[in-house]
C-alpha cells in the first residue's frame, strides 16, 4: 500500500512550480499537479516523479475557475485520500504602467495570483480541517510587501495572498492546519522573459547575493516549511538574496 503524503501543486508545469513538485516527490509525496494549458510539459515532469517513485494525477485546470479547482480536489481526494500539503504557485505578471492597465488585465492578474488561491484554499479545507491537520504554502513576492512601480497589479495581487496568508494562519490554528508563505525576489524562470538581458544583468547586480534566485531554491525552502511544526503560522518568508 503506498502510503506517501499528498501534495497539491499549482502552476506546476514548469518554474518554481515543477521544481517543487520535483523536491517534494523526491521528498517522499504523492502529487496531484495541474496547470492552465502546458499539458505536454506538465506530462513531463509527472513522469520525472513517478520515476522517483511517486503517484501522480495531471490536470488542465483554470485555477481561477471554482468549479474546475473543485472537481480536481475532488478527484485528489478520491484516489488519494487526505491532502496533506496544498502550494498555492499559479500566477502571472503583467508589467507596465498602471494608467495603461485595462479592466480586463486586472482581472485577469486578480482571477489567476488571488481568487486562484481562495478557490484551492477553500476546496481542500473541509477535508483538511475533518483530519484536523494539513500544510498550505502560498507563493508570493516581495513586491506583496513593499510594492513595484511598473508591477501594481501584480503588486496588489501579492499582498492580497500575503494578508490572506497572516488572517487564515490565525483562523485555522485551531484546527492545527499551518497557512505560510514564501515571499520570492527575483527568480530565474520564464516569468522574467518580458526583460532583456541588460535589464536582468542590472537586477543581479541590484542584489547583494549577486545573482537571482533559483527554482530549486524555493523548492528547498517549501519542502522545509512544509516540515516545521504546525505551530509555524501565519508568517511571510521572504527569500530574496538579500534584496529588499
Amino acid at each position: 500500500m503506498n502510503t506517501r503524503p499528498l501534495a497539491i501543486v499549482t502552476g506546476a508545469s514548469r518554474g518554481i512550480g515543477a521544481a517543487v513538485a520535483l523536491r517534494l516527490s523526491k521528498a517522499g509525496y504523492n502529487l496531484a499537479l495541474c496547470c492552465q494549458s502546458k499539458e505536454a510539459q506538465l506530462k513531463a515532469v509527472a513522469a520525472q516523479c513517478e520515476s522517483q517513485g511517486s503517484d501522480v494525477i495531471t490536470k488542465l485546470v483554470n485555477v481561477s475557475d471554482q468549479n474546475q479547482v473543485n472537481l480536481f480536489i475532488e478527484e485528489a481526494l478520491t484516489r488519494f485520500g487526505h491532502i496533506y500539503l496544498l502550494v498555492n504557485n499559479a500566477g502571472i505578471s503583467i508589467v507596465g504602467l498602471f494608467q495603461d492597465l485595462s479592466a480586463e488585465e486586472f482581472n485577469r492578474i486578480t482571477d489567476v495570483n488571488l481568487k486562484s488561491v481562495y478557490n484551492c484554499i477553500h476546496a481542500v479545507l473541509p477535508p483538511m480541517i475533518h483530519e484536523h491537520s494539513g500544510r498550505i504554502i502560498n507563493i508570493s513576492s516581495v513586491w506583496g510587501n513593499v510594492g513595484a512601480s511598473c508591477e501594481a497589479a501584480y503588486s496588489a495581487t501579492k499582498g492580497g495572498i500575503n494578508s490572506l496568508t497572516r488572517a487564515l494562519g490565525k483562523e485555522l490554528a485551531p484546527s492545527r492546519i499551518a497557512v505560510n508563505a514564501i515571499a520570492c525576489g527575483a527568480i530565474d524562470t520564464d516569468m522574467n522573459k518580458c526583460f532583456t538581458e541588460e535589464d536582468l544583468e542590472t537586477l543581479a547586480e541590484e542584489i547583494p547575493y549577486g545573482r537571482m534566485g533559483k527554482a530549486e531554491e524555493v523548492a528547498e525552502v517549501l519542502l522545509k516549511l512544509s516540515e516545521m511544526p504546525d505551530y509555524l503560522t501565519g508568517q511571510i518568508l521572504t527569500l530574496d538574496g538579500g534584496w529588499i
